[in-house]
């Protein structure tokens, strides 16, 4: 399998519930494939214009193939996703939760340490006390050639996803 059927299957996963974005740049970093969720839940009294409160849960999707991953370059994608908690996540009081998923997509699997780094990843920001919600970050590693997936702690939730 080549990337592009794997974005495709990706794409064709995600596009029911996702705004999808292909080639999506952020500053001078281009992301392959950028898809993002958001879900609204409000309690009312009698009319729907009686709002007494609403939740909001929100997930965003990066996706970016690399030739060659270094460990360098794996901690420029988590930094660029750290910092999206502050550029993309709105905390207000509806806000309840945000997920960032940062998929990495390589052809051979990369070396030992790069995989550690992964399986090690958490990433968990609170704002206001967690009054105004929280975003956690997912990482995930996928190789072409061997269908081999690797994944942080939060990222298993979403494994059978983002899989070939």
């Amino acid at each position: 399998m080549d990337f592009k059927q794997y974005l495709e299957i990706i794409e064709k996963k995600l596009q029911n519930n996702f705004d999808i974005e292909k080639n999506y740049k952020v500053g001078n970093y281009e992301f392959d494939l950028f898809a993002e969720y958001h879900l609204r839940t409000e309690r009312y009294i009698l009319l729907k214009k009686t709002v007494l409160d609403a939740i909001e849960n929100n997930e965003y999707c990066f996706i970016k193939y690399f030739d060659n991953l270094t460990q360098q370059c794996l901690q420029t994608y988590i930094n660029i996703l750290i910092s999206f908690t502050d550029e993309i996540v709105n905390p207000d009081e509806s806000h309840m939760s945000s997920m960032i998923t940062g998929v990495i997509v390589l052809d051979e699997q990369p070396n030992m340490e790069i995989i550690d780094t992964i399986k090690k990843f958490k990433y968990q920001k609170g704002f206001a006390f967690g009054f105004k919600g929280w975003v956690d970050i997912r990482l995930i590693l996928v190789t072409m050639n061997d269908e081999y997936i690797v994944t942080s702690k939060k990222g298993k939730e979403v494994r059978e996803v983002y899989g070939i």
